[in-house]
């Protein structure tokens, strides 16, 4: 997975501009072309669209419910990292509208989301769709994944790119959110690096 990353940060920076000193202070993925239209269907079965969420920040993660380990460690991760952004500002927290896009519509159902971002925090919205809704979406993000086997057809695992998006009020890129070291153990972590990333680029 390391070398698809690679190539994946590289096709996130293809359209970034490049740096100088006027623009030391701008996002990092300032004119990457990330994101898009969609519409899906969030945890409750309603139809979402991507204009439901003008004039909010997004945090967008893209991972499925079956993941044995890397997924709920992640999004706990990250809804640790807003929950303390909000605690701190809740004015700014209240403008982050955090999304969990699954890479697995095959069995993450509306229902099956539901009660696995419920986990997390309370206004996280599970998404998801049919394939080629989640082909699209996932391709607009710049997001791969692919099936693996497992021990029953029904068991299968999916490799996808792990990366979690901040975009801005208007649906467009601003840096990607540290997933690397933010935890040390299931118990502490280090949510202030999700938090510090957010104080960044949220105003």
């Amino acid at each position: 997975m390391r070398s698809t990353l690679v190539l994946i940060l590289a096709a996130l920076l293809a359209g970034c501009s490049s740096p100088s000193s006027d623009d030391v202070g701008s996002p990092p993925l300032e004119n990457a072309r990330i994101g898009g239209p969609f519409t899906l269907t969030d945890q409750n079965g309603k139809s979402v669209k991507d204009t439901d969420f003008a004039g909010q920040y997004r945090m967008v993660y893209f991972g499925y419910t079956y993941c044995p380990d890397i997924c709920p460690i992640d999004a706990q991760k990250l809804m640790r990292g807003l929950a303390q952004f909000e605690k701190a500002d809740a004015a700014r927290g209240a403008k982050i509208q955090p999304l969990f896009i699954t890479v697995d519509p095959e069995r993450d159902t509306a229902e099956t989301l539901k009660s696995f971002v419920e986990r997390y925090h309370p206004r996280l919205i599970g998404l998801t769709g049919s394939k080629e809704q989640i082909a699209d979406v996932a391709k607009s993000y710049a997001v791969t994944y692919h099936k693996q086997a497992g021990s029953a057809p029904d068991r299968y695992l999916v490799a996808h790119s792990q990366l979690a998006f901040l975009m801005d009020p208007e649906g467009k890129p601003l840096a990607l959110l540290p997933l690397d070291d933010v935890m040390t153990d299931a118990d502490e972590g280090k949510p202030e690096l999700v938090a510090a990333e957010l104080t960044k680029w949220v105003k």
